[in-house]
């Protein structure tokens, strides 16, 4: 769960204890909008919260990319292939029987699963080399028009 949906969660029912209080219409509009202040604060907090999270994940994939290592630089491209190769294993009907039941050791849930990380790798592998390409002549056009 997100910060965000979680931050949700808490203020949401605290809203309609409020609207169920037996109190005048103006102390329920100023406590809600206590509530409201409140929970714009602890959004705002989330939402730098994420910004660092996601700050970080970058920085890693970043640190990994420019690594001296071939192993550090390749891990994640060759868990994607290992997964591909794993689907298509499962669909051909290659995959190993466990030999007291004769069932594949990869179920049709752990294969939708595997399917699933490698849509995400290879979406995500698309939109970075997408990104990668487009983002050289958008900078460039930003200079000129920064000296224009």
């Amino acid at each position: 769960m997100n910060v965000l949906s979680l931050i949700g969660d808490i203020f949401t029912p605290a809203a309609k204890l409020i609207d169920d209080l037996h109190t005048s219409k103006e102390e329920k509009l100023e406590q809600k909008a206590v509530l409201l202040s409140l929970q714009t604060k602890f959004l705002t907090d989330g939402l730098k919260y994420e910004q660092e999270q996601l700050k970080a994940r970058a920085s890693i994939i970043i640190a990994e990319a420019q690594s001296e290592s071939w192993l550090t630089r390749n891990w994640r491209p060759l868990v994607m292939v290992s997964l591909a190769a794993s689907v298509l294993a499962y669909w051909f009907g290659i995959t190993p029987a466990d030999p007291t039941t004769g069932l594949p050791l990869i179920s049709e849930a752990i294969a939708q699963r595997m399917f699933s990380l490698v849509q995400l790798g290879v979406g995500g592998y698309i939109a970075g080399r997408s990104a990668e390409k487009i983002a050289v002549p958008l900078v460039k056009a930003f200079k000129e028009r920064e000296q224009a």
